[in-house]
C-alpha cells in the first residue's frame, strides 16, 4: 500500500503521525511511504531520518494527497485540505466528526473513507487511540489552568500549591475517565484541594481508593456541580461521549455562580465542549472571557507538547495503521473488530451512530460498506 503522511497544518500544530521508527516498520513489510517535506520538524524528526528509514519525501501536500491509497494525519482535515481527499481512499485519523457539521458534509462529498482515532474500542469499552492524547490532555488541562489562574492573564490571583499559612487553590474536575484521572493527578502533585465528579459509583470508587487524600470524589447532577462551582478556582471539563456531541454541562447562566477569574479549561472543544460558552481557541489565541470565567478551549491542546504526544500516539495508532496496510481497510475492519468502531463516514455514508445523530443524516450499517 502506499502511505501518505502530510504535514498537520493546524494552528500551531506540531505533531505527525508517522515517526521514521513507524515508517521503517512500513517499509520493511513492502510498503511504500511518503512524507510531506518538513512535516516531522515540529516534533524533532527531519527529512534525512524519514530517508533512512525507506520513507521518501514530497515537497508539497498535494502530492502526498495525491499519491496516498492511505492518508495518516494527526487532526482532522480543515477546510483547505478538503478537495485533496478523494473516493476510496483511507483517511486515518482523529475526525471528531460531530463537533463540526462542515467536516462531515465535506467527508461525505469526497467519499472517502473515514476511520476516526477517536472511535476505536476495544471489547472492555477503552478507546486505545485516544487514550494517549487524553492523557497529555488531562495533564496539560492543569498546567495551562494554573498559568491562567495569574491575575495579569485575568485569572483570580491563585497559586494552586499554596504556600505555608495561606490555602492551596481549588480544582473542580468533571468527569472521572483518562483526562479527568490524569487532571486529578497532576492538580494534586500541585497540591491543590481536588474534586472529580463522575456519575458511575464504580469509577469513584475507584478513584478514591487510589488517588491521594487532598482528592475528593462526589456523584456528578447539577445540583452538585452549581455548588462546587461557586468556591473552586480551576474547573476542568473532561466529559466525553465516544463519537457524540458532548452534553453541555455547564449552561451560560451558572457562570454567574462563579467568582471573577475562576478559569474554564474545556478539553472536551473537539466534541462540541462540555460548557455552553465554549467555542474552540487556538495556542496563539488560546483564551477568552465571558462573565469574568476565563476560558481556555484550544482543540488540539497536545499540539503544544510535539515531542511527548508524537511518540505517545503514534506508540497506539502504529499496530492498527499496519494491519490497515497489510491487509487494506475492507478486510482489517472485519477481521478487528476494534477499527470496525472506527468507520465513521465511507463513500458518502455515515456508519457511525453518533455522527448521525448529531446531524440528522441517515444511518447506514457498516457491514453494509463492508461486503
Amino acid at each position: 500500500m502506499i502511505i501518505g503522511v502530510p504535514k498537520e497544518i493546524k494552528s500551531f500544530e506540531n505533531r505527525v503521525a508517522l515517526t521514521p521508527a513507524g515508517a521503517m516498520e512500513f517499509t520493511r513489510r513492502g510498503h511504500q511511504v511518503f512524507v510531506q517535506s518538513t512535516a516531522g520538524e515540529g516534533s524533532g524528526f527531519n527529512d534525512k531520518e524519514y530517508i533512512s528509514a525507506g520513507a521518501s519525501i514530497l515537497p508539497t501536500a498535494d502530492e502526498v494527497w495525491a499519491k496516498a491509497e492511505m492518508i495518516i494525519k494527526v487532526k482532522e482535515p480543515i477546510q483547505e485540505e478538503y478537495a485533496r481527499c478523494r473516493a476510496n481512499q483511507l483517511i486515518f485519523t482523529y475526525f471528531h466528526f460531530a463537533s463540526s457539521e462542515e467536516l462531515t458534509k465535506a467527508m461525505i462529498k469526497s467519499d472517502a473513507v473515514c476511520l476516526a482515532y477517536e472511535t476505536v474500542e476495544t471489547k472492555d469499552r477503552q478507546l486505545p487511540l485516544l487514550i494517549p492524547m487524553s492523557e497529555v490532555a488531562g495533564r496539560m488541562a492543569i498546567q495551562e489552568g494554573a498559568k491562567y489562574l495569574e491575575k495579569p492573564v485575568k485569572g483570580r490571583g491563585v497559586l494552586l500549591g499554596g504556600v505555608p499559612g495561606v490555602p492551596p487553590g481549588k480544582v473542580l474536575v468533571i468527569g472521572g475517565g483518562i483526562v479527568g484521572t490524569q487532571a486529578a493527578k497532576m492538580a494534586a502533585g500541585l497540591g491543590a484541594m481536588v474534586t472529580i465528579l463522575d456519575t458511575s459509583l464504580t469509577r469513584l470508587r475507584y478513584l478514591s481508593d487510589v488517588m491521594p487524600a487532598n482528592v475528593i470524589t462526589e456523584y456528578s447532577n447539577e445540583y452538585n456541580i452549581r455548588r462546587l462551582i461557586q468556591t473552586h478556582d480551576l474547573v476542568v471539563g473532561a466529559v466525553l461521549l465516544p463519537g457524540a456531541k458532548a452534553p453541555k454541562l455547564i449552561t451560560k447562566d451558572m457562570l454567574k455562580l462563579m467568582r471573577p477569574g475562576t478559569v474554564i479549561v474545556d478539553v472536551a472543544v473537539d466534541q462540541g465542549g462540555c460548557v455552553e460558552t465554549t467555542h474552540p481557541t487556538t495556542h496563539l489565541d488560546p483564551t477568552f472571557v465571558v462573565e469574568d470565567v476565563v476560558h481556555y478551549c484550544v482543540a488540539n491542546m497536545p499540539g503544544a507538547v510535539p515531542f511527548t504526544s508524537t511518540l505517545a500516539l503514534t506508540n497506539a495508532t502504529l499496530p492498527y495503521a499496519l494491519q490497515l496496510a497489510d491487509k487494506g481497510w475492507k478486510k482489517a475492519c472485519s477481521d478487528n473488530g476494534e477499527l470496525k468502531l472506527g468507520l465513521n463516514v465511507v463513500g458518502g455514508k455515515v456508519v457511525y451512530k453518533g455522527v448521525a445523530e448529531a446531524f440528522n443524516l441517515p444511518l447506514v450499517s457498516v457491514e453494509e460498506v463492508l461486503r
